[in-house]
């Protein structure tokens, strides 16, 4: 009986032993052909991205961000294979460009690589000693480009020094504003959202640009109210420019 154990456990580690060996060797051939596929791909001139075809590298969405700026991410890729164009490297540095939102690269058999670009969005003009920059929804600061036309109001109370998260901040309170004030907002030329308890605009009124002070709460109502009541406030000063409509169906003229 102890024999046939001995050979019983025998065959078990023959047995073990033939399939080690055998998984061993499906492991290494498939090592193997995985290796040799992708130096095929790697090398192989069939996959090769091309300076001398046009369409070797397309890009989509481009409206404001510079084309010659995203094709420079992609300058060390020509003459090599699209299978060793490191995709979420390029990604990362075309998030990194001026204008740019969101990207995603791919891939195109045999011989081509897709970019497609989502811009950002401005949303105002800011002034700074530097120069007129724009803003995105995101408190993203964007240069204008050249020939490019907006008719934004400018938001002031941004400092170019300030964190994007507090710019942030300023851009929501702004968006918030000119959403509420609806149709009326196509006359606000300028918000002052540096304290979002204490908002301010400047409005073109009668041809005249007034400054209202809006408070935080209730736009609308306060500014349509003022509408109502400006002719008559007009008459009586004629010369004020500045009111407090800090206060719901009250106005208060700022005298300076």
């Amino acid at each position: 009986m102890a024999r046939e154990s001995r050979k019983s456990t025998t065959r078990f580690n023959w047995r073990l032993m033939a399939g080690l060996t055998g998984l061993g060797v499906v492991c290494v051939s498939t090592a193997m052909a995985g290796f040799k596929v992708r130096h095929f791909m790697n090398t192989d001139p069939e996959f090769t991205l091309s300076r001398d075809r046009k369409d070797a590298l397309t890009v989509e969405g481009l409206k404001y961000a510079s084309r010659s700026k995203v094709q420079r991410v992609f300058a060390a890729d020509f003459d090599h294979s699209i299978f060793s164009v490191p995709l979420a490297e390029r990604r990362r540095r075309l998030l990194a460009l001026d204008w740019v939102a969101d990207a995603a690269v791919s891939r195109v058999w045999p011989d081509r690589l897709v970019v497609r670009v989502t811009e950002r969005k401005p949303v105002a003009f800011v002034f700074f000693r530097s120069g007129v920059l724009l803003i995105d929804a995101r408190g993203v600061l964007l240069e204008p480009p050249a020939q490019a036309q907006f008719a934004f109001p400018v938001l002031s109370g941004i400092r170019e020094d300030q964190a994007e998260d507090m710019r942030r901040e300023h851009v929501r309170t702004f968006l918030r504003l000119m959403e509420e004030l609806g149709y009326l907002a196509k006359d606000v030329s300028e918000v002052d959202a540096a304290n979002p308890d204490d908002i301010r605009i400047v409005a073109q009124v009668d041809g005249r640009a007034v400054t209202l002070m809006l408070g935080d709460t209730n736009f609308a109502r306060r500014y349509q109210n003022f509408l109502n009541h400006y002719p008559e406030i007009r008459k009586r000063s004629p010369a004020v420019k500045t009111f407090d409509l800090r206060l719901d169906e009250q106005i208060t003229v700022k005298e300076r």
